[in-house]
């Protein structure tokens, strides 16, 4: 019954604690610029996943890009 009630009471706090000690030791083992690189990676593969799950297609406009590129670096117009 304690521990539920400080749960219900701390839930953000216990919560915090408990994933800056995990980051804690992924910087000590890892390194930091390491594991950002690494979530930054984690990031990327969850968006594109989640943006193929949902059908909603890529979220850089490579064709518009590609047209404007080729307007604007053709040599010979």
């Amino acid at each position: 019954m304690l521990w539920k009630e400080i749960w219900d009471s701390h839930r953000g706090r216990i919560t915090g604690i408990i994933g800056g000690i995990f980051f804690g030791f992924l910087y000590v083992w890892i390194g930091f610029w390491d594991m950002l690189f690494f979530a930054l990676l984690v990031f990327i593969g969850y968006t594109l996943g989640r943006r193929s799950d949902s059908k909603l297609g890529s979220s850089i406009p490579w064709r518009e890009w590609r047209q404007w590129l080729g307007d604007r670096w053709r040599p010979f117009k």
